[in-house]
């Protein structure tokens, strides 16, 4: 089973996500606050990274570039969630996601991209 960690700081939002990932047949990891990122990431392996731009006092673009900068994570896709900030301009830069999801977001839209991530890994 796929293993998605899905990080924002709106429990509510982790919440619907949670239930809609977990109804698709994806194991799913939720996190409220970025400053454990990396100790989520090393304690439970996931596949995929679902990380909101606007966490409190921290940066999800930042947070990007720095997963993709470590050997051990550059590898785990991580798919940009947001409702005010647009990264499609800075899609191919190093250190970027691998995908962009506005919000709010359309249900099959989301399982769409997850799906296209899982299958460029394979």
């Amino acid at each position: 089973m796929r293993r998605i960690l899905a990080v924002d700081d709106d429990s509510d939002i982790l919440e619907v996500l949670q239930y809609i990932l977990e109804d698709s047949g994806y194991e799913v990891i939720t996190l409220t606050d970025g400053r454990y990122l990396f100790d989520k990431i090393k304690e439970n392996q996931p596949d995929l990274i679902l990380l909101d731009i606007m966490l409190g006092n921290l940066d999800g673009r930042d947070l990007c570039k720095r997963v993709k900068a470590h050997k051990e994570t550059h590898d785990i896709p991580v798919i940009l969630v947001s409702a005010s900030h647009d990264v499609s301009d800075s899609m191919n830069q190093i250190g970027a996601p691998d995908d962009f999801i506005a919000k709010p977001f359309d249900i099959e839209h989301l399982l769409g991209r997850i799906k296209r991530q899982f299958n460029a890994a394979a």
